[in-house]
């Protein structure tokens, strides 16, 4: 059976630890795991073939640790040990052959100083031998860095169309070594069209648990789990780990009740973990994954799901921004990281990215902004352009889920758009023009919103993906304008089922006392549906709106953000994030400074440049 239709259809099982097998054989320490796929083809395969005979359906080659660094100076080149790690899994018996992909060993920018570029370039490499030498599948694993796995993801969906599974590994924290939540590693890789996701290594089932919960309330695709055999005994002196096989294999049906449907193990465990885990999938019932469709945005450290007014900042843009204007003109990136961090501390959740400007590079602009932004904010951006060769190389070097701006009506910018949403799994924003400009009645704005979801629909995007923007005009010179954008929003929102955006300053050009107009518009617009008002949060008028708002329609639990934020005077500039409710926003850890947590927020310093990882899962 083909692999992909095998997933979704039958549980898949996978094989155990390598380095413990290697290392109960005999191998050194110290030495590279990968070289014995040439030194002593028959002790790999030997593992493999017990792993086989204990029921696993896959077995993944011994390559973790095979790409150009870790490598470096070994006598062989990546091919070489590649091709002898395919054919020695392959002599196992094993139904299926992965390659297996692990970390480069070293941090990629802005964290560290590895460029994206290289990555890719590294990993391209380890998937086009594994490819040609005929694997079933690529499976990328024990990844803390979730940009780092966007460019192994990407390497192995454009070199390959073999099945692609990811795993990551996170701490009892319920985040990566770098910060990654689960949530934001779900959203971010199905949407790159990985065929299934999961958790391995670091901790060991029980302890996993509680990640793979929230792993599963966000995935769509089979899920993968690979838990540790415990936590290293280190009173014993030994290899041996906490947990045994019997008690590794009761944790099964708890992972079975969230859909999980892909298993195997990790350091420490052996064939007689397998063996336990195919027992209780003998006796389970098989349920296929369910599609969430779910509407959210991420970067690499934060998940914002969009289910209540999610504000967009709108600073980051030149347009009617003089001092924007010369930050971008003499290359000011301190000023407009500035903006970011002003709007991220007055309460935004999305920030709206725009660098277009007349005699600058685009393009080099909006990635080296990405990069500065995301080194010190935590924030999911809304890459603002409606060029493709601004788009895609920021799409590819963004770490995270953001939000396109825009599309529009126009079937040029439908073709040239929509590939891109749907190949970077991304949220996008729908324009209610086209060719003939902005139409003056609702009913024509509609039409062009039926138009851009339905050609999206073409290319699997659902309409949880969407916001469709039904444009605000300056009521000054439209004075019908106001009361047709509001209408427009009110039909798209209950008809067509996307979420609604709107640029609300818009309104006010021309007209004194710009807040007052802005602010009551804005309530109004919410009233109507309104997801992703676009505007300034550093007027504490427009803020307002939507804290109160929140606090009207019960999105706002207890009053408490309400309560906090205006029942006394602040002592501190940053001002509590407005709500996001239904389902949690989980935040990077708060720490300064350590080498151990994610980046803090506004922390432009902190940057290791080195990563100490295994070169193999034991």
């Amino acid at each position: 059976m083909e692999l992909n239709s095998h997933i979704l259809s039958d549980f898949l099982v996978l094989d155990g630890g390598m380095g413990t097998m290697l290392m109960e054989a005999g191998m050194p320490a110290g030495s590279l795991p990968e070289l014995m796929n040439l030194n002593h083809p028959e002790v790999i395969t030997s593992i493999q073939r017990q792993y086989v005979e204990a029921g696993s359906d896959m077995v993944i080659t011994c390559t973790f640790g095979a790409n150009e660094k870790k490598t470096a100076g070994c006598g062989h080149t990546v091919e070489e040990i590649i091709t002898a790690a395919v054919a020695n899994a392959r002599a196992s018996g094993a139904k299926y052959v992965a390659l297996d992909i692990g970390p480069i060993g070293e941090l990629l920018a802005p964290t560290g100083t590895l460029n994206f570029d290289d990555a890719y370039a590294i990993f391209a490499r380890q998937v086009r031998c594994g490819a040609a030498c005929g694997v079933d599948a690529i499976y990328i694993e024990t990844m803390t860095d979730l940009l780092e796995t966007k460019a192994a993801v990407l390497a192995a969906r454009e070199i390959c169309d073999l099945p692609v599974f990811t795993t990551m590994t996170f701490e009892a924290s319920g985040r990566t070594f770098l910060g990654v939540p689960p949530e934001a590693a779900a959203l971010t890789l199905q949407g790159l069209g990985v065929s299934a996701i999961g958790i391995n290594c670091s901790l060991g089932p029980k302890e996993i648990l509680p990640i793979a919960e929230r792993l599963a309330a966000v995935a769509s695709v089979p899920l993968i789990i690979k838990p540790n055999a415990g936590l290293p005994d280190a009173a014993s002196g030994t290899l041996s780990y906490d947990i045994t096989p019997e008690q590794f294999a009761q944790y099964v049906p708890k992972y079975l009740a969230l859909g999980f449907t892909i298993f195997g193990g990790c350091c420490g465990t052996t064939p007689d973990y397998i063996r336990r885990i195919r027992a209780v999938l003998n006796e389970a019932a098989f349920h296929a994954p369910e599609a969430k469709h779910l509407s959210a945005l991420c970067s690499g450290t934060r998940y914002v799901p969009v289910d209540g007014v999610c504000v967009i900042g709108e600073r980051i843009n030149p347009t009617g921004k003089k001092r924007f204007k010369q930050a971008l003109q003499e290359h000011d990136i301190d000023y407009i990281v500035e903006q970011g961090i002003e709007q991220a501390d007055a309460g935004a959740h999305v920030l709206d990215v725009n660098v277009g400007l007349p005699g600058i590079d685009e393009r080099e602009m909006m990635l080296e902004v990405i990069e500065e932004l995301q080194s010190c904010i935590d924030l999911p951006l809304q890459l603002d352009s409606n060029n493709p060769e601004v788009l895609e190389p920021a799409l590819r070097r963004y770490n995270g889920t953001p939000m396109i701006n825009s599309v529009n009506g126009e079937d040029a910018s439908l073709n040239a758009i929509l590939p891109l949403v749907a190949k970077y799994g991304t949220m996008v924003v729908g324009l209610t023009l086209d060719e003939n400009g902005i139409p003056p009645t609702a009913e024509g704005r509609v039409a062009i919103a039926r138009k851009i979801v339905a050609r999206a629909a073409e290319y699997g995007i659902g309409p949880e993906r969407i916001a469709i923007d039904c444009l605000t005009l300056t009521v000054s010179a439209e004075p019908a304008g106001a009361m047709n954008t509001l209408s427009a929003l009110r039909t798209v929102k209950q008809e067509l089922g996307v979420k609604t955006c709107l640029g609300v300053s818009n309104i006010s050009f021309g007209l004194p006392q710009r807040v007052k107009v802005n602010s009551h518009f804005l309530a109004i617009a919410l009233e109507n549906g309104l997801d992703f008002p676009i505007i300034n949060p550093n007027i504490p008028e427009m803020m307002e709106a939507v804290d109160v708002h929140n606090l009207l329609h019960q999105r706002d639990p207890g009053s408490v953000h309400y309560i906090e934020t205006y029942s006394a005077p602040r002592k501190c500039p940053r001002r509590p994030r407005p709500p996001l409710p239904m389902r949690p926003t989980y935040r990077p850890p708060s720490s300064r400074g350590s080498a151990t947590t994610a980046p803090p927020q506004h922390a432009r310093c902190w940057k290791p440049t080195t990563l100490s990882t295994s070169s193999q899962s034991t």
